[in-house]
């Protein structure tokens, strides 16, 4: 999306204020904060899309699938920072989010053949994550080792 509007829009590299846009010598630029605001809504709905399997895996009803999204879509932005400081405390999530997401495919490949109810489906997601979490607490991330000075 930035080098679209690259193609459409000069883009400075200096902010001007709280402006989207600056004109400089008669000529409309876009600022760093339209491009940052444009990353993040893209993101957003990348994130949106992606999350669409991992709603089918545990429900079919289209209201429910469409909300989930929107507030997911809402909510995204403001708890980035928690779930950034949160992988850093728990090492191991990144894993356990790694097996949830091969169940997923996995359930919807095989749905078929064979139903996966919804309770095993959210007992196996939720599992995955304790455990994870219970494993990190357990052995936690060793801190490299700073060499003293001798002085």
């Amino acid at each position: 999306m930035i080098k679209l509007l690259r193609i459409f829009m000069p883009v400075t590299h200096e902010y001007s204020g709280n402006k989207f846009f600056a004109i400089i010598k008669n000529k409309r630029y876009a600022t760093p904060l339209i491009v940052v605001i444009l990353a993040l809504g893209t993101t957003d709905i990348f994130f949106a899309v992606d999350s669409i399997p991992a709603v089918l895996a545990v429900t079919t009803d289209p209201f429910i699938v469409y909300t989930s999204n929107v507030f997911a879509v809402l909510g995204l932005r403001s708890l980035f920072f928690a779930i950034s400081a949160l992988m850093k405390l728990f090492h191991f999530l990144n894993y356990g989010l790694a097996v949830i997401l091969g169940f997923v495919g996995t359930k919807m490949l095989i749905t078929d053949f064979y139903k996966i109810s919804i309770g095993v489906s959210l007992a196996v997601i939720a599992s995955v994550i304790v455990l994870s979490v219970i494993v990190s607490l357990i052995w936690p991330k060793e801190q490299p080792q700073i060499p003293s000075r001798i002085l």
